[in-house]
């Protein structure tokens, strides 16, 4: 048994010696003078690791810098986005800086770009109904503008232009090689856009955003830049500045422990990078006025506009393709959903349907519809998407008389109601729609069906007792019955100056 111990100590003592050994030198490997941070970090690992941040920086190095003079709230807690409080109608700078790097964007150096700054809402909510918001503001304040441009005091901008049915938006030009500043002056408050009016109600925020273009290949400012926005409150005026001090003063009371939870408050306002606006920019060429913005597409639109003039069973055909192509298909694209969109007058809606397909917009219902355009659109773009069309004021059914004068016995010679004539030929009847009870509208519309020159068409008259021609007039088409039915025939006028139509 003591020789056993004796061996355990034996071999013990040569493991601690052995693992003593293999442990000498490491503190002098290891000194202070060793290895350096440097050397480390020149590692071949660390110095691909740096490379790619420093390319992920550089891709994100944004080419313009917003810079708004006034100051953010202290009231705003860490990693949420700053909150300014601007005075309604005062001026505020923002400033327009060249943040390009040397060798960035070559296309833009010595020439001018566009940016167009607007004032919208910062909740998804209301953006939704951003039109019909903006039309009670414009009705309640008329010939006012939710955002102005101060020209006088702004430093650097060329052509600025408002749009008239734009009032939340304002674009000018601008060299970025140059000193610009533009101030601005927004008229809405927060709370004009509350649904309860009683008096210290928490007002709406909205949203500052620029968005800046260069010139495509045609000249014209389309081809986006940069984007970036900035969340305001708007209040009447010295109430921006009587909310900061309030905030100010809510901090100070605060503990040192609840003051780390919140970002410190700027002297000045740096707008954020953000999307796009989605609206089509208006395009400035040669400093001719603006075109309306317009959508193409590859592929050939199945939307036209129908010809106003088809007013018979001849023409149903072509009304009918009209009709199917003015209404909008499920299988249509987005980008053909905004065509339609356009062509039936619904372009202040392009922006809130640029998702929509035509099957998603077919399965809005009429509520739907209501709630988001407000009433007066959404009736009208429902009835617009369920084809219904508008009922004439009046209906007449006319047949062109056959040379002989002669129609099927027993039926009246004025006012036939359709069969056949004594040569056994169909007398057909085409139905006239009066959409205005006038008498220029008969004739137009018989020009249209029958293929009758409009301007060789000099008088209509219609045949009266003893067979005399009495004049067709605006008072005699307002006493037309619904669904009367006419023959008609055509003479040669005076000195073979054009034809006069007799209806009998």
């Amino acid at each position: 048994m003591a020789w056993v111990l004796s061996m355990d100590e034996v071999i013990e003592s040569g493991l601690v010696h052995d693992f003593d050994s293999s442990l000498s030198g490491i503190g002098q490997e290891l000194g202070a003078g060793a290895y350096s941070m440097s050397d480390v970090l020149a590692l071949p690992i660390f110095k691909q690791e740096d490379s790619s941040l420093s390319l992920e920086d550089e891709a994100k190095h944004p080419p313009f810098q917003y810079v708004m003079c006034a100051a953010t709230s202290p009231a705003v807690k860490l990693h949420d986005e700053t909150l300014t409080y601007l005075n309604q109608g005062q001026s505020y700078e923002i400033r327009m800086l060249d943040n390009r790097k040397m060798g960035d964007m070559p296309e833009i150096s010595g020439k001018l770009v566009k940016s167009i700054i607007r004032v919208v809402f910062h909740d998804r909510r209301l953006q939704y109904t951003e039109h019909q918001q903006l039309e009670g503001w414009k009705w309640n304040r008329p010939g006012d503008r939710l955002l102005d441009l101060d020209i006088p005091m702004s430093v650097g901008i060329i052509d600025t232009r408002t749009n008239p049915s734009q009032l939340n938006a304002v674009e000018f030009l601008w060299d970025p090689a140059k000193r610009t500043s533009a101030f601005i002056q927004v008229h809405c408050i927060s709370t004009e856009f509350t649904p309860r009016k009683h008096g210290g109600e928490k007002g709406v925020p909205f949203r500052i955003q620029v968005d800046t273009f260069k010139q495509n290949e045609n000249g014209e400012y389309t081809d986006h830049l940069h984007s970036a926005s900035c969340q305001i409150k708007v209040f009447k005026p010295k109430g921006a500045d009587r909310k900061q001090k309030n905030d100010r003063e809510k901090m100070e009371k605060r503990t040192a422990h609840e003051k780390e939870k919140y970002q410190p408050s700027y002297d000045t306002t740096i707008l954020t990078e953000c999307s796009p606006w989605p609206d089509t920019p208006t395009a400035y060429v040669n400093n001719s006025p603006s075109p309306a913005p317009t959508f193409t597409s590859s592929q050939q639109s199945t939307c036209s506009v129908p010809d106003s003039n088809s007013s018979s069973p001849n023409h149903q055909g072509d009304g009918a393709a009209q009709a199917s192509a003015e209404q909008i298909q499920p299988s249509a694209t987005t980008q053909e959903t905004q065509q339609w969109l356009l062509k039936n007058r619904f372009s202040s809606y392009t922006r809130l349907f640029s998702n929509f397909s035509g099957a998603d917009l077919l399965k809005l219902t009429k509520e739907d519809l209501v709630q988001i355009c407000g009433a007066a659109d959404g009736i009208r773009l429902y009835n617009s998407l369920k084809s219904r069309s508008v009922r004439p004021r009046l209906t007449i059914y006319v047949c062109q008389e056959q040379q002989s004068g002669t129609v099927l016995q027993g039926q009246p010679q004025a006012a036939g109601s359709g069969g056949e004539s004594g040569g056994g030929t169909p007398c057909v009847y085409h139905a006239i729609y009066l959409e205005e009870m006038v008498a220029s509208e008969v004739a137009r519309k018989l020009a249209s069906v029958f293929n009758i020159p409009f301007h060789q068409i000099n008088q209509v008259y219609r045949q009266g007792p003893t067979g005399i021609h009495i004049l067709v007039s605006d008072q005699m088409v307002q006493n037309f019955q619904d669904e009367t039915c006419f023959l008609f025939s055509t003479v040669k006028a005076e000195n073979n100056d054009g034809i006069h139509i007799i209806l009998k």
